[in-house]
């Protein structure tokens, strides 16, 4: 299969194709500005810490956060949700979290259990994957220090009442996560009319920077204890790690080219508007939930058609294995989609699919009808082979 041709529709693992500005801005620093940040005086040093800077400042544009060294640079998503979780929850403590969560957030809750004996409720969604601020507020005992809540499913494409379940947890003074590795560029995001005390997001998704990127959002009346202890380039005579930010999270030589590229995607976003973006991928996601509801023993997961919900449509078929449709769609049509359990059983558990997993199709900013347009097509024809009864 030529790898020019391919109907990329696994957006919510990774976004593809980058913009033309964010393969640039990577080249240019791979070329010129490859010198470690924050460990030199010499110009070189000094332009590769410009890169750094300058996409923290377009983050904290887009996030509405007033100083950008309250944002700690991650690879990844996952990186970001450990140094929170971990850095954050004391033995003892008592954390709130939902049962559309990502392994992401659950299985760092799970070690803590075992490993300092925290306690952790898994607050149940409705059948389409939607939190209702008032059992998070139900679930608040007083040991309770922290919410940890997905902005949006990354299997059904729900999207949780961030600014209600900010309000709940703010009443109860109890600091709230949010883990928008589907939702940052997509949805818009001001962590404080939300209530946000932690932000964590990718880089390499809707963000559409490189792989390799990511953060975290840290209010600044919380401190963390960092994940990685090591070298940062300041108080370096001291044995302890630096109470600076964010040099404090941030050990280690971090991936500069990559974050160049990101701040080319984050003024990409902000140029287009992330209200745009948003309600171009809704649209696309109308188009293709409307047609595929209409074979026969397609089912859809996730909110219903018409209600608010990011670029992801994931479904099965009746008689057919979700891998085996992915395959097929690969091999047959060029299409790109993601089947299995998407590191989410949780959700999957919600969603009455933990047995058999699903097919996701997911949208992005550059996607087209016509590619939307073509996995229906493609379904169509699939089906006829899956007799239903």
């Amino acid at each position: 299969m030529d790898r020019q041709k391919v109907i990329y529709l696994d957006h919510a693992a990774t976004s593809w194709p980058k913009p033309p500005e964010v393969i640039d801005a990577v080249r240019d620093a791979m070329l010129y500005d490859t010198a470690n940040p924050g460990r030199g005086s010499h110009a070189m040093a000094v332009r590769s810490s410009r890169h750094l800077f300058n996409a923290r400042k377009q983050l904290a544009k887009l996030f509405r956060i007033s100083n950008p060294n309250d944002i700690a640079f991650a690879s990844n998503t996952t990186a970001a949700l450990n140094l929170a979780i971990k850095g954050f929850v004391k033995p003892g403590d008592h954390v709130i979290s939902t049962a559309v969560e990502h392994n992401s957030v659950r299985r760092p809750l799970e070690y803590l259990k075992q490993a300092i004996g925290i306690k952790v409720t898994y607050v149940e969604s409705d059948t389409y994957g939607v939190i209702e601020p008032k059992r998070i507020e139900e679930a608040i005992v007083p040991a309770t220090t922290l919410v940890i809540v997905n902005h949006s499913s990354n299997l059904l494409g729900a999207i949780a009442p961030v600014a209600e379940i900010g309000e709940v947890c703010r009443k109860h003074g109890v600091k709230l996560l949010v883990d928008a590795a589907q939702s940052a560029g997509i949805l818009p995001i001001d962590v404080g009319a939300l209530g946000i005390d932690m932000l964590a997001f990718p880089g390499h998704k809707g963000l559409l920077g490189p792989q390799g990127t990511g953060g975290l959002y840290i209010h600044p009346e919380i401190d963390l204890t960092p994940l990685l202890h090591g070298g940062t380039g300041s108080q370096s005579e001291a044995p302890e790690q630096p109470s600076v930010r964010p040099d404090r999270y941030e050990a280690g030589t971090p991936n500069t080219p990559g974050f160049a590229g990101l701040a080319a995607g984050v003024r990409y976003i902000l140029n287009e508007s992330v209200e745009t973006i948003h309600t171009k991928e809704w649209r696309l996601t109308q188009l293709m939930m409307e047609q595929l509801s209409a074979i026969p023993g397609i089912q859809l997961l996730g909110p219903s058609i018409g209600q608010p919900r990011t670029g992801i449509v994931a479904f099965n078929l009746e008689g057919a294995e979700a891998s085996e449709l992915s395959f097929i769609l690969d091999q047959h049509y060029g299409i790109a989609v993601r089947a299995g359990y998407h590191c989410t059983p949780l959700a999957h558990a919600s969603a009455g699919t933990l047995e058999k997993g699903a097919v996701r199709a997911s949208v992005g900013c550059f996607t087209t009808e016509d590619e939307a347009q073509a996995l229906v097509d493609a379904m169509k024809e699939i089906s006829a082979h899956y007799p239903v009864g």
